[in-house]
């Protein structure tokens, strides 16, 4: 191939990329502004003890949910080619195991309501077993979409589905089904996704029980798994161990803040990362490319997600009295400490695709490994110290395990701790800048009504997160504004 071509393949790819993106993330974006208008006023109707009952099912859902099958989306993405008979056969193990794993659930209901001393989380997990039979019509379509980084089909699909999951929550609420309406929602919502990506990709949902030649694909799939339970007992520790101490009223006033400072890191962050691990992939023979494009992402994505998590942070009363209604007034002390936690985990979570994509899936489990025992030391250390302890528990453990992470994630590509800390310095620095400017305006604010009062903190912060940008990082700015007009950066990768 000739050095013209090259570069015309180059180009062609990084079209790709950009168009994935916006497809992916383009879609998220307005499906979940439609979803967060709806969950705020559904947040108004219920209480919070409603939501603590759910975060207790949620528990058991994702402690089970790791042996769902999703490995082998991933190794079906990472495999040199894809036919037909190869899809069948995944799409057999998936439903074969998600079947399993729905029995499974449906005998441990009674159980978890013992240890929560909640008998109607019985009757929740009983209904949300039908869950799992919706993953093998979700996944393999994905896997499919995938390699070809075609994310406009689903697009439509994934808008279709939020406006149906939204639709049942509005009605639910309004017609007073409680935390019903929480469990009905995401079901509504997984199973129109999985009927319109099979007719979006045209895949044949029919089972095979020849399963000769699929060893390389779950052996990867199984290298993954304890990457994903370390990380299940990571992410659910704090609801596990504050279920069997909190009553309902105080966890949901912990998992809703929890659900409104993570909104950037769980909804924005997985669409990239599905769009980042097949190009990662494309590139895993070039370690020093890898670890450019990783650390150009981390400085473009901190330039985002900073000012937003620094901006929960100093504006948490007015932001959640407004969002959420004088009754979950309460709820603001947890948003104001677990926001400032959230940049160490945007970071964090950046690195998984990488890992996978470079064939070093081991190396995502270790990470896994050391948040699993990292997490739950620092829950069961907060929780004596009451819900607040849980959010102090986040702010005091993600930042150790997020240079833990950056450690092993980023010597096989060569990433230096310097060329993260560089990378994350102009969005980071920037929005401290903000978040003081926020707080002296706050300061000098007459008593204002919450809903006033924001309007006046979020302009303020915004000019002052855009003049720091323009006196300390005016290069970044750049890069972000061509990124968004599709112009290529004037920094270029290494040869």
């Amino acid at each position: 191939m000739s050095l013209q071509d090259a570069d015309a393949d180059d180009a062609g790819f990084g079209a790709r990329i950009r168009s994935a993106i916006f497809w992916r993330s383009g879609s998220q974006i307005i499906s979940q502004m439609m979803s967060w208008v709806v969950t705020l006023a559904v947040i108004r109707l219920l209480d919070p003890a409603d939501y603590g009952l759910f975060a207790m099912t949620q528990v058991i859902l994702n402690f089970a949910t790791f042996l769902n099958g999703y490995g082998l989306v991933s190794a079906l993405v990472q495999s040199d080619k894809l036919d037909s008979h190869r899809l069948r056969q995944a799409f057999t193990i998936m439903l074969l195991l998600n079947g399993a794993l729905a029995l499974l659930q449906l005998g441990i209901a009674p159980i978890a309501a013992d240890y929560y001393d909640q008998p109607m989380v019985a009757d929740l997990l009983r209904v949300q077993a039908l869950l799992y039979l919706s993953t093998p019509f979700i996944s393999i379509p994905e896997a499919i979409m995938g390699r070809a980084l075609d994310f406009k089909r689903p697009a439509l699909v994934n808008l279709i589905a939020a406006f149906a999951s939204a639709a049942v929550a509005l009605v639910g609420a309004l017609s007073g089904w409680g935390v019903w309406t929480l469990v009905f929602a995401p079901i509504a919502g997984f199973w129109v996704k999985g009927l319109g990506y099979v007719l979006a990709t045209g895949f044949r949902p029919i089972p095979t029980f020849d399963f000769r030649g699929t060893g390389a694909m779950v052996a990867y799939g199984a290298s993954l798994l304890g990457g994903q339970l370390f990380w299940i007992v990571q992410s659910q520790a704090d609801i596990f161990i504050g279920g069997r101490v909190l009553e309902p009223h105080q966890l949901g006033l912990y998992a809703e803040a929890l659900f409104l400072t993570q909104i950037f890191v769980s909804k924005f962050i997985p669409p990239l990362n599905d769009v980042a691990f097949p190009a990662y992939a494309r590139m895993q023979k070039d370690p020093s490319r890898v670890a450019w494009s990783f650390c150009k992402a981390v400085r473009l994505l901190l330039l985002i997600s900073c000012p937003v998590y620094l901006g929960m942070a100093v504006t948490a009363e007015p932001l959640v009295e407004t969002l959420f209604g004088a009754k979950w007034l309460e709820m603001a002390p947890f948003v104001a400490v677990l926001a400032l936690a959230m940049p160490f985990m945007t970071l964090q979570v950046m690195f998984a695709p990488v890992s996978n994509a470079l064939g070093r899936p081991g190396t995502t489990a270790r990470i896994a490994g050391v948040g699993a025992v990292l997490m739950p030391v620092a829950f069961l250390i907060g929780i004596t110290f009451g819900a607040i302890g849980l959010a102090w528990a986040w702010l005091g453990a993600f930042p150790i395990l997020t240079i833990v992470t950056a450690r092993l994630a980023g010597a096989p590509m060569g990433l230096r701790l310097i060329d993260l800390a560089r990378a994350a310095a102009p969005g980071l620095g920037c929005a401290i800048l903000m978040a003081g400017v926020v707080l002296a305006v706050d300061r000098i604010l007459p008593p204002l009504a919450a809903p006033i009062r924001l309007a006046v903190l979020v302009p303020s912060g915004g000019i002052a997160f855009l003049a720091a940008l323009m006196l300390c990082a005016r290069g970044t700015l750049m890069e972000l504004v061509a990124l968004v007009i599709r112009r290529a950066p004037p920094v270029q990768a290494p040869a």
